[in-house]
């Protein structure tokens, strides 16, 4: 890190305390992976939020190959900023994944209950259904894992063609009859809102049920792009097309007890993507970051 971003960091206020959250925010550390994890931690605390969602995948703040030494490394440096890690994002797709196990045991050792796993597609050479079928007994075979160490792995949904999970149902047929608190649904409101606009996500949402365990928190709005197709194009929170105050609403009615995650999939100078070298100055990237934080906060606390 240049001095000038360091100088920087340091310049940036420190958001006053709220009152204790239901929820503890956490940030996904994909849009911090520009600065080390121990600065990282240290900017998130300024910018006022409460943990910390960190990637534990190939390019993350910890490498899979490293999660025995590097995981309690980062814990430490998280912790000793003030913040927790409620969760951490993984490359896992089940439990064929040589370093799953070690994942696990890291994880437990140091307090950490929820992964998130994922990145199922469908094929086009065989039937959803049968799909489905194949993926039942991995998926049974990782919530057992998961409750032996007594971790929650939880599956992010996304939007598009070929995303196992992004209807819900799909998902939610592999997971019937499994213990939620081993296996769940990471809930991405976002993309949910993508699939099912009007009433889908609702609909989504109120299925789930006890299998929603972890919440992902992004907007868009359709736009079309350079061919004319139209496209979710992701933006500031509270400046698309999802319906927060809805949202809000029917998450505040249930009894939803996992991590919150703030993504930024819009233009924040490469920090959206995960580059370790970003274009915008640290205290450009901060106000964005801070504005959609009060936002959360406020669609919550209304």
């Amino acid at each position: 890190m240049t001095r000038r971003t360091a100088l920087s960091l340091a310049a940036l206020p420190m958001m006053a305390a709220p009152p204790a959250p239901r929820w503890p925010v956490s940030i996904f550390s994909k849009h911090l992976h520009w600065l080390p994890i121990g600065e990282a931690a240290v900017f998130a605390k300024q910018l006022g939020f409460e943990a910390i969602d960190l990637t534990v995948r190939k390019g993350g703040h910890v490498e899979p190959e490293q999660v025995e030494t590097g995981l309690p490394a980062a814990a430490e440096a998280i912790r000793k900023a003030g913040l927790e890690i409620t969760m951490i994002t993984t490359a896992i797709g089940g439990i064929s994944v040589p370093q799953t196990p070690a994942i696990f045991k890291t994880m437990r050792a140091l307090g950490i209950k929820y992964y998130r796993w994922g990145g199922i597609k469908y094929v086009e050479k065989s039937s959803v259904k049968e799909q489905i079928a194949t993926l039942r007994p991995m998926v049974r075979t990782l919530a057992e894992k998961s409750a032996e160490q007594g971790v929650c792995g939880i599956y992010h949904t996304h939007s598009g063609l070929g995303e196992f999970g992004a209807s819900i149902w799909d998902i939610l047929a592999v997971v019937d009859g499994l213990d939620p608190a081993a296996i769940g649904i990471n809930y991405d409101i976002g993309h949910a809102t993508v699939e099912g606009g009007f009433g889908g996500w609702v609909n989504s949402f109120r299925a789930a049920g006890p299998y929603v365990r972890g919440v992902a928190l992004k907007d868009f709005k359709w736009e079309k792009n350079a061919k004319g197709q139209w496209r979710p194009e992701w933006c500031p929170l509270g400046d698309g097309m999802v319906d927060w105050a809805s949202f809000a609403k029917r998450l505040q009615g249930t009894t939803f007890n996992g991590p919150l995650q703030l993504h930024y999939e819009y233009e924040l100078g490469g920090a959206e993507h995960g580059d370790r070298q970003v274009t915008w100055a640290a205290d450009r990237i901060a106000n964005s970051m801070r504005r959609d934080l009060e936002r959360v906060r406020g669609y919550l606390a209304a």
